[in-house]
């Protein structure tokens, strides 16, 4: 991937920080996102970087369009906004939902969107959760939320074959990142959710960062519309 240009959207979480690593040292020019009010600093050594609300249509362009000026032709954009919310529905307010959808569904939209009309020969990647291939406790409003990523992959890598991008996403299941602090911080939650997997343990940002990989290399190119599971065989496994 040496001299390759990438686009992480969500750089600064736990997958993104691990990510924007493993492609530093393989070479590659990074042009990253974060949504908040510092930058990551300690990945920016010879990466650009830029504020992102990936909410907005309009923020979501310019920001892709930035990249391109920096960095040239894009080999491929990684979108990893995300967030959790586990209450049962009757549980779930108005405003809570909304703000779920916003950050999983149509920060996804807002990226495609983007890519569509300003790329080409580029594979994108998106993130879903394990969670919607199961049926699990109070999980009810982020598969709603997440289940559209995995529609769009598929429809999104019809409709720009033509330019040849590639749209894929992953599905993880309980990754160790600061998005999952309030579940794995509780030690009894932390082993229940070690039993669901059968490899006994849940997953790394480095697990997630091998698959991005191997989606991004263009050898890889004629895998599209893909949805990969990366769950340590929680959604197909059971002891």
């Amino acid at each position: 991937m040496n001299n390759n240009n990438y686009v992480i959207i969500g750089a600064s979480g736990g997958i993104g920080r691990q990510l924007t690593l493993d492609l530093q040292a393989q070479g590659a020019n990074l042009f990253l996102g974060y949504h908040t009010n510092q930058p990551p600093a300690q990945l920016l050594k010879g990466a650009h970087y830029s504020q992102i609300d990936a909410r907005s249509f309009e923020k979501t362009i310019k920001f892709i369009a930035d990249a391109k000026q920096r960095l040239g032709d894009i080999d491929g954009v990684v979108s990893l906004p995300g967030a959790i919310l586990l209450k049962s529905p009757h549980l779930v307010s108005e405003s809570e939902f909304d703000k779920l959808v916003d950050t999983n569904l149509k920060t996804a939209f807002s990226v495609i969107r983007a890519v569509g009309k300003l790329l080409k020969n580029s594979s994108t990647i998106l993130m879903s959760t394990a969670a919607v291939h199961l049926g699990l406790s109070n999980h009810e409003a982020i598969v709603a939320s997440k289940a559209g990523i995995e529609a769009m992959v598929r429809s999104a890598s019809v409709t720009y074959a033509r330019k040849s991008i590639r749209f894929n996403a992953i599905a993880p299941g309980l990754v160790d990142t600061p998005l999952s602090h309030n579940i794995i911080s509780t030690p009894s939650s932390l082993e229940y959710s070690k039993k669901l997997h059968v490899t006994g343990k849940i997953g790394t940002p480095q697990d997630i960062s091998n698959m991005i990989q191997f989606l991004l290399n263009s050898n890889n190119q004629w895998i599209t519309g893909q949805i990969f599971t990366i769950d340590g065989g929680l959604s197909t496994t059971k002891k």
